[in-house]
């Protein structure tokens, strides 16, 4: 039995976005479960088009989701070289087989004229096609030509059809009618994709093309260069779409956008890899929550879906949220410090805040900013709140709740909860009442962890400190708002 060998083939034209990941994870996870190998091409031929370090932005965002090949350019292998550019003479030689096979042929149409001929064939309400005129040119008529300018295009026959059985979709028919002689070796003698992908995915013996739906009407011109090549074609299986929530195409006004900008938006790497797994597959058993051990155990083909996928990002922050409840706590320490922007000297533990902080943040981003107040004194306070909480003689009140806390011993979440019931029952009035504009003094927000929990967190010194600083602002009338 063959070993399951599967190919991500990205081209290095900008940074590894949602589609392309969903497709890198689903033929890894296909290789794992059939324990056969990934392979990473690079699709380079077009380098009027190529980024620079977008390979290796690729490779980095591949990395971060737990994505790792078994062959490619940084590693090598048995069939490289792996990037495509690098196979250049391997196309040009399989070109000429075929030319001189009479399979192929040479075509000096100018672009003048192919346009000339796709205004008529337009004006005629017929779908522009070539007309294969260079086909039918006479050795002399050839020899005339010598010299100029010409692509090379695949003779396509013109009746019956070309099949692809789809792993995912079935079977699908292409009227070989509506398919023209197309180009497989451009003016500069360098392959298009549909010749050059043949020639690659033979040569490096591919079991599976598993790729984007995008990619089924090429299909069938590169099944027709595998039958003029005489090579055995692998299996297709064509992922379906993913669509925005309104099932328009899927843009970053939806919230999309590639791995890096992910990252940077605070989104764990084990999440998005979790959420890109179900975007077309689904658990057999309906679970949403698999590790890529878990999922490559479980993950077949037929588990995907036909139809399209929808993008959802709050569903994406929704597990994000729950991965941050969920994963070790220094897991999630080591994940938020890049996206701490204030010093943490005056302050609890980090892994303190972090576990005080969690259960609220739906992003690395939104946690690193609920824990600020725990560094950092508020000098801006919630508009809303304010108007609401520091009424008429708060100041007053603030500073009775300071003097209170003053002789609480010890710091604690029990003695502190104590102090409040004591000092509401001598004013009279619910826990609630002192609750709020503590918070908002304390922290500069009318929501957040619980406050004894944050109290005891931020120590008696600094507790009192800022009750005092709200309520001397409140006084002098110098309390700002945001």
């Amino acid at each position: 039995m063959c070993v399951v060998r599967v190919r991500y083939a990205p081209s290095p034209t900008g940074t590894l976005h949602i589609g392309g990941a969903r497709t890198a994870l689903f033929n890894f996870l296909f290789a794992r479960h059939h324990g056969g190998r990934l392979i990473l091409r690079v699709e380079d031929t077009d380098q009027s088009r190529q980024v620079p370090d977008s390979e290796a932005q690729m490779m980095r965002g591949l990395q971060s989701l737990g994505i790792e090949w078994d062959e490619g350019p940084d590693r090598g292998g048995d069939f490289g070289p792996y990037r495509q550019s690098e196979r250049l003479a391997r196309h040009q030689e399989l070109a000429n087989r075929l030319l001189a096979e009479d399979k192929a042929y040479r075509c000096y149409c100018t672009p003048e004229e192919l346009e000339a001929e796709r205004k008529a064939r337009q004006k005629e309400g017929l779908p522009p096609r070539y007309s294969g005129r260079c086909r039918f040119l006479t050795p002399d008529e050839i020899r005339q030509r010598e010299g100029q300018p010409y692509v090379v295009r695949l003779k396509v026959p013109d009746t019956g059809e070309t099949v692809v059985e789809d792993l995912i979709r079935g079977t699908v028919r292409f009227d070989n009618r509506v398919l023209d002689d197309f180009i497989i070796m451009k003016r500069d003698y360098t392959p298009v994709y549909n010749f050059a992908v043949v020639a690659d995915d033979h040569d490096m013996a591919m079991t599976h093309v598993i790729r984007g739906e995008e990619h089924l009407s090429n299909t069938p011109k590169q099944l027709l260069v595998y039958q003029a090549l005489g090579f055995q074609p692998p299996q297709f299986a064509h992922l379906p779409m993913i669509l925005a929530p309104d099932r328009s195409k899927l843009s970053k006004r939806h919230g999309a956008t590639s791995v890096e900008e992910y990252r940077d938006q605070g989104i764990l790497p084990e999440a998005l890899a979790n959420y890109l797994l179900l975007l077309g597959w689904s658990d057999p058993n309906g679970r949403e929550f698999l590790t890529l051990k878990e999922a490559a155990r479980l993950f077949t083909l037929d588990r995907v879906q036909h139809t399209a996928a929808i993008y959802d990002q709050k569903k994406l922050e929704w597990m994000n949220h729950q991965y941050l409840m969920q994963l070790p706590l220094e897991r999630v320490v080591e994940a938020v410090r890049p996206f701490i922007t204030y010093a943490l000297d005056n302050g609890p533990p980090l892994s303190d805040a972090v576990a005080l902080s969690r259960e609220r943040s739906a992003t690395l981003v939104q946690l690193a900013e609920s824990m600020r107040f725990l560094y950092e004194a508020p000098r801006t306070f919630e508009a809303k709140a304010v108007a609401k909480q520091f009424t008429a003689g708060v100041d007053e009140l603030l500073e009775a709740i300071r003097d209170r806390l003053l002789t609480v011993t010890p710091w604690d979440h029990d003695h502190l909860m104590n102090a409040y019931d004591q000092l509401a029952e001598a004013r009279q009035v619910k826990r609630a009442v002192l609750i709020h504009p503590t918070r908002l003094a304390v922290t500069g927000r009318s929501v957040g962890p619980g406050l004894f929990e944050l109290l005891t967190l931020l120590g008696r010194d600094e507790t009192v400190k800022r009750l005092q600083f709200a309520a001397d602002a409140l006084r002098t009338g110098t309390l700002a708002t945001d």
